[in-house]
């Protein structure tokens, strides 16, 4: 365990720049009871950085697991209208959210797929009144991580848990530049490498992107309308803040229909507690119309049906694999840092963000300039050492984006 001046230190970067925290501003965090030690040194800056009030969601991963094996199926389904409620109050008042994602991967492990998926659907289908607060950045969120035992396990399997949770502090320490003389200074440094990177490829207005990998052939159409982001947003009033922490991607939606060929995952998918690997998909027009996967099949068959949208993907990124968070070379089983150790992409619901002027395009308009809609939105990794992108330009010329894994640009 860090100390108490490095876990202070920590804090701050997620408060003062994840979070951005603003004088007499609301903050709820959503964490794992494991995590308590560390929340309340988040409350105690929070409180610090001028935040009005600070209020706590609680959540155990094994009474999930309970749940799920031994709740009737009606239970399941069953979201309080009060939660809806809670959380769209909370939007209308300019509330920051902070998440502590740090599950065990293997959590649901042998938990019948179908019920995982029940639950998961309709709590999603509960929260959709307030989706567009998050999906267009209209409130401040940040998705962040601290290591949990039953997670550092897997990580460092053979040692003991007290070591095992050191490894990986220093882990997340280290990709999150908190070795770094101001960790805060040198994450704005960062953020605007990531801007100007996105600024390049908005200039160059690609019309597809080709990618080429073992296993991948995948060509995806970008729609008109499309524009690249960087690891920051702006709320609603105009605050900077950034949604994951670490970050290493720029990214944009594809076409809805345009994406074809076939795309081979490169790192396993840690979702809802049990993990997929070797996942291939095959699309046409942009729909999923054939899938495999070398364990967890049947979490991803509940996933991709979910709805029509998820048959569809809704975002692709673009991170090369020199990233801080692949040269540490540890499989992470969380996609929080996964997906910023290679390039990805999402099936599932597209960011409004991504088209210009999508924030105020009703859904109709969105999907018709190619926007994808859907209650998911799950990333999952394919960049490698072996992956090169081209971007082709209206007039047909051909840019080498990637090559070996790494920016050609």
């Amino acid at each position: 365990m860090p100390n108490e001046e490095q876990l202070v230190r920590y804090a701050d970067v997620l408060i003062q720049v994840g979070l951005n925290v603003q004088p007499g501003q609301p903050v709820s965090i959503n964490a794992p009871i494991e995590a308590a030690d560390f929340v309340r040194v988040l409350v105690t800056r929070c409180y610090h950085a001028g935040a009005s009030t600070v209020s706590i969601d609680w959540y155990d991963p094994l009474c999930k697991r309970i749940r799920l094996e031994q709740e009737p199926e009606a239970g399941l389904q069953d979201v309080p209208s009060w939660v809806s409620q809670k959380m769209l109050e909370e939007c209308q008042k300019n509330t920051a959210f902070l998440h502590i994602d740090a599950e065990d991967p293997d959590l649901l492990a042998g938990v019948d797929p179908r019920r995982i998926s029940l639950q998961s659907k309709a709590r999603r289908a509960a929260l959709r009144e307030t989706d567009p607060y998050f999906m267009e950045d209209r409130v401040t969120w940040l998705v962040c991580s601290i290591p949990t035992t039953a997670w550092a396990m897997k990580l460092f399997p053979g040692e003991s848990a007290e070591t095992a949770v050191a490894n990986l502090w220093d882990t997340i320490f280290s990709v999150m530049r908190m070795h770094e003389p101001d960790p805060v200074v040198a994450w704005r440094e960062h953020l605007e490498k990531l801007r100007e990177r996105a600024a390049y490829l908005n200039e160059q207005h690609f019309v597809k992107l080709h990618y080429r990998g073992p296993g991948t052939d995948l060509t995806v159409e970008l729609p008109e309308l499309h524009q690249w982001l960087a690891a920051s947003a702006k709320n609603d009033q105009g605050h900077a803040f950034v949604p994951n922490m670490p970050t290493e991607e720029v990214f944009t939606l594809p076409k809805r229909d345009g994406v074809n060929g076939t795309l081979r995952s490169t790192m396993p998918l840690a979702y809802e507690g049990v993990v997929i690997e070797g996942l291939e998909l095959t699309f046409e027009n942009g729909r999923i119309v054939n899938f495999n996967a070398e364990s967890g099949y049947e979490t991803m068959k509940e996933l991709i049906a979910t709805d029509e949208g998820s048959h569809y993907l809704g975002e692709i990124a673009l991170v090369p694999v020199d990233s801080p968070i692949s040269r540490c070379n540890t499989l992470f089983y969380n996609t929080l840092f996964d997906e910023n150790a290679s390039c990805h992409v999402a099936i599932g619901e597209a960011y409004p963000v991504c088209l210009a002027g999508g924030v105020d395009m009703p859904k109709e308009e969105l999907k018709a300039r190619g926007a994808n809609e859907s209650l998911m939105h799950v990333d999952f990794m394919i960049g490698s050492p072996a992956l090169d992108i081209d971007g082709y330009l209206a007039d047909g010329t051909v840019v080498p984006l990637f090559r070996g894994g790494n920016w050609a640009v």
